[in-house]
């Protein structure tokens, strides 16, 4: 249980294989807490990796997708699961190809065109029931060898990524059975709804496919939410994503008080958002703001880098404190 007077702050991970949540919480914090340092919140480092600023947990439900072959081999791709990742990837392209076109790269328009050029409607007729699978695929891989993307190193190939991707459908997909029978959706919001404590002030920090989860597990909350923090969320994919979420129309939980969104220009899987645009306020008035951060090295597109950010974990340290 908590103490009196102290907050708590929730994790909700992303796309990705099954995870160890003591492991990943601990790693959060430290990451965190470096950012807080650097944003001048140095009282608060002990705090976060100790416990007393904040009640942590972290929201775990990757062992829910490994029940339903989050891999990626094309035995378990229904054909709406496929047109999903065909739509998502080309969505993705089109907004690589805006910023590299408002930037003037050339290099990455050339691997750009080249992606774009393995579409299925340039290449004939399909070769076997794998092989609108497999175009997808060599586009991802394709793509990742752009300048940014390439030096991030988190995924070798397409194959990976798309098995990553594909869980964002496979959430969407509210036909999809986990346990017993139940919805894979369903199930999954409930491991975010049972990691918050009612009655503790409370900040969600969430990443990837876990910023969708979360904004949905949101929408069944009445408890107030000081903060809401989304990292690399593919929300901003209107055509694909945001276009599925529930209720509709898409609008800011009631719940929220404030809602920070953050992206970086070589994470693949967010592109450029414009969450505000296509998001309806709450009754409070309460929108997403968004601010790009730029991380330098590997992995962009890992909760971690993210919370390394000063920009990004000073307001989260800041709303702890309240």
């Amino acid at each position: 249980m908590g103490m009196p007077g102290r907050a708590q702050l929730v994790f909700v991970h992303g796309i990705g294989g099954v995870r160890d949540a003591g492991a990943e919480r601990r790693a959060w914090l430290e990451a965190l807490a470096e950012g807080a340092r650097h944003a001048g919140h140095a009282d608060a480092v002990s705090g976060l990796t100790q416990g007393w600023l904040a009640e942590t947990h972290f929201a775990n439900y990757s062992d829910l997708f490994a029940r339903v072959g989050e891999q990626g081999a094309s035995e378990h791709f229904d054909g709406e699961q496929l047109a999903f990742l065909d739509t998502l990837v080309c969505e993705l392209t089109d907004e690589l190809l805006l910023q590299a076109q408002e930037q003037g790269d050339r290099r990455a328009l050339r691997v750009i065109e080249d992606a774009r050029s393995q579409s299925r409607n340039s290449t004939g007729e399909l070769q076997g029931v794998g092989e609108p699978l497999r175009m997808v695929a060599r586009i991802l891989t394709t793509l990742l060898q752009l300048p940014g993307l390439r030096l991030a190193g988190q995924w070798a190939s397409g194959w990976p990524l798309l098995g990553s991707l594909a869980q964002v459908g496979r959430y969407l997909d509210r036909k999809m059975q986990g346990r017993q029978g139940q919805p894979l959706d369903v199930l999954i919001r409930e491991r975010v709804l049972s990691s918050v404590e009612p009655g503790l002030p409370l900040v969600v920090v969430a990443h990837s496919l876990g910023s969708v989860v979360a904004y949905e597990a949101l929408h069944h909350m009445t408890q107030s939410n000081r903060l809401f923090v989304t990292l690399g969320s593919p929300l901003a994919t209107a055509g694909v994503v945001l276009q599925r979420v529930q209720p509709r129309p898409a609008r800011t939980p009631q719940s929220v008080d404030r809602w920070l969104n953050f992206w970086d220009r070589d994470d693949i899987v967010v592109c450029r958002p414009r969450i505000k645009d296509w998001m309806l306020p709450n009754r409070s008035g309460i929108v997403p703001l968004t601010r790009r951060v730029d991380s330098d090295g590997i992995w962009v597109h890992t909760a971690t880098k993210y919370l390394k950010q000063p920009a990004v974990a000073g307001p989260i340290v800041e709303a702890l404190k309240q």
